[in-house]
């Protein structure tokens, strides 16, 4: 899968960003401010879709105590923080132009604070626990109970009045232009191509060293 998903990420993401970040028309309000989406939306998106996948996998990790399990969760942690960290700083520079402020303690933009708390909380319990058994189970409880703030990253500007702008992209209908549209889809799924990417390396390099003592790895290695 991997020569096809680096290939899908070069044909999506690199055409998205630069038709996004250079040729796509300005926004009727925003101007050209808004172009930080093409990488706001899906880093937000993955941030959120990380964690869930990383909560999935804590259930498995506890319920069927899978090995695989444990190697993709740790292995999506660092990613999904890295894309919530981006997600919060494209928001700031968003947010200066169109609110005259950096920061403003909203209630989307706290959740998703909160969901890289989480994930750093995630990171640094791997970290501590030796065992790496007992350092799965600890994240996969922290991730699943941690999943609980999803929903309200999702729902927080229908459930609260909030400054930022409601979902631009829905199942029904989209509240931006057409082109602009496809731009961002385009964005979205090179992102997510780029996230597999990540988490099938990352994972590989856990495999590796987990593995390090078996004699396929010895072998592998040439050792």
């Amino acid at each position: 899968m991997l020569p096809w998903l680096v290939a899908a990420t070069v044909l999506l993401l690199i055409p998205g960003l630069i038709y996004g970040l250079g040729f796509a028309p300005p926004e009727k309000y925003q101007g050209n401010s808004y172009r930080v989406i093409y990488i706001h939306v899906p880093a937000a998106s993955i941030a959120m879709a990380g964690y869930f996948a990383m909560a999935v996998a804590g259930v498995i990790v506890l319920v069927w105590r899978m090995k695989m399990a444990e190697m993709v969760a740790k292995s999506i942690a660092p990613i999904g923080a890295s894309f919530a960290f981006i997600c919060l700083v494209t928001g700031s520079i968003w947010g200066k132009p169109t609110w005259g402020t950096w920061w403003v303690w909203d209630a989307r933009l706290t959740s998703m604070l909160i969901l890289l708390f989480l994930y750093i909380g995630v990171i640094a319990l791997n970290a501590a626990i030796e065992n790496a058994q007992s350092a799965a189970r600890a994240t996969a409880v922290l991730s699943i109970v941690g999943a609980v703030n999803l929903p309200i990253i999702k729902y927080s500007v229908e459930w609260w009045n909030t400054l930022h702008q409601p979902a631009s992209i829905r199942m029904t209908s989209s509240a931006i232009d057409m082109e602009m549209l496809y731009t961002l889809l385009s964005c979205i799924g090179g992102f997510y191509c780029l996230f597999a990417v990540m988490l099938i390396l990352s994972t590989r390099c856990e495999i590796l060293l987990r593995e390090q003592r078996s004699s396929w790895v010895k072998k592998l290695v040439g050792v």
